[in-house]
């Protein structure tokens, strides 16, 4: 399934749905016409587990395309939030897991050369949380060097403690695309949540693609471009660190619950490895997407103080 949160209008309240072809059916007014109570939030359904998925999953499958009346939307007549609008806890992230990414950070960030022993792991706090087509904000004020990282995002389903590596995935409740946006000027005594920590800087999305239907996670192209020139394209075959082995080495110290986010790393292209380096501006456009998940669209505003409309939204 793909999963969204969305908003009918402009006014209306955020409301969880699954796409069916061109439509948004709405998952609690579709078990309301069941008689049944479905979750109305993407953490309500993670946290329903196996059970709620299965009982959303029968109850499109009944409908067969036909909707009840009043369930359905046009896709294109909806807007799209992030999956998870307000993660319960920090995100994940995973730094210098694709080979060419850490060749390239030690010549430009002065990061070390070798290729790390164990995942390198930082955090990006809630409020970095941003939506399909929501402004990323660059503060001229504080930096001077935005860059960019698409990433595949793994959301966690069940709590995992201590995991094994081979049982990993089954803790997995499904896959979306994040840009890790980065100041790379910000970065503290070799800290880099501030760096990456600001508002806006995890646009996450479009969807939540449920993990039955991604095949095998280390098999799927990811690209982004800026202004429409291709940056950065890849596969996650190329990780250094696998998916299952991230949540195996998490788990050994940290418990990961239901809703927690894994940012796992990107590839080569970043503006910083660039020669000359490139950044991102005010009036900049970045496009990211991730094979069998879909694409973000996110402009570049300024967001100085007395800059005009600065806010998020």
């Amino acid at each position: 399934m793909k999963l969204v949160t969305y908003r009918a209008g402009v006014e209306g309240a955020a409301r969880l749905g699954v796409i069916a072809g061109d439509l948004v059916v709405d998952v609690a007014a579709l078990g309301d016409s069941f008689g049944e109570e479905f979750p109305d939030t993407m953490l309500g359904l993670i946290d329903a587990g196996r059970p709620g998925l299965s009982a959303l999953a029968a109850a499109l499958e009944e409908c067969e395309g036909d909707f009840p009346a009043g369930t359905a939307t046009a896709l294109a007549n909806v807007r799209l939030m992030a999956p998870i609008p307000r993660p319960r806890k920090n995100i994940f992230g995973i730094g210098l897991n694709y080979l060419d990414h850490v060749a390239e950070s030690s010549k430009a960030l002065d990061t070390a050369p070798d290729l790390p022993r164990e995942p390198v792991v930082f955090s990006k706090p809630p409020t970095t949380v941003v939506g399909p087509d929501e402004p990323i904000r660059h503060d001229g004020d504080i930096t001077q060097q935005l860059d960019w990282e698409v990433e595949l995002a793994a959301i966690i389903g069940t709590t995992a403690t201590s995991v094994a590596r081979e049982d990993a995935l089954a803790h997995v409740f499904g896959y979306s695309v994040m840009i890790d946006v980065s100041a790379r000027d910000n970065r503290r005594a070799g800290q880099w949540i501030y760096s990456k920590g600001m508002d806006s800087y995890a646009p996450f999305g479009p969807c939540i693609v449920t993990a039955d239907e991604i095949g095998d996670p280390q098999a799927l192209d990811l690209w982004l471009s800026v202004n429409g020139v291709e940056k950065q394209r890849s596969n996650t075959a190329k990780m250094l660190f696998k998916i299952d082995e991230l949540i195996a080495d998490l788990t050994r110290g940290i418990t990961l619950e239901p809703g927690d986010i894994i940012a796992t790393g990107t590839p080569e292209g970043v503006g910083a490895g660039r020669d000359p380096q490139e950044w991102l501006w005010p009036g900049d456009v970045v496009v990211a997407g991730v094979q069998g998940i879909g694409t973000l669209r996110h402009p570049v505003i300024d967001a100085r103080p007395g800059a005009g409309k600065s806010g998020i939204g």
